[in-house]
């Protein structure tokens, strides 16, 4: 979480699941880049994967540790963010 990229994904799970390809609208970062920032919040369990055809939607998990959800609590997704839930933009 010690990355700004990192905190903003955090930002745009916040209100549910987002498709990856929403993920580089928002960072302006390669998809290859945002794939190696989410895969260092997965290792870290923060976040989970879930794939439906060829898509990849991440989610914030449900057992984090409480430092980590108070850090997550106090994000905000700003306008560039199209987030949560059904938004996916592809």
């Amino acid at each position: 979480m010690a990355d700004k990229n990192r905190l903003i994904l955090l930002a745009c799970m916040k209100n549910g699941e987002v498709c990856v390809c929403d993920f580089v609208d928002v960072l302006k970062i390669s998809q290859p880049a945002v794939s190696q920032q989410l895969k260092k919040l997965k290792d870290a369990g923060i976040i989970k994967e879930r794939k439906d055809g060829t898509w990849k939607y991440y989610r914030i998990a449900e057992e984090i540790s409480p430092v980590v959800r108070a850090v997550i609590d106090t994000l905000e997704a700003d306008n560039t963010c199209h987030c949560g839930g059904n938004l996916c933009s592809c």
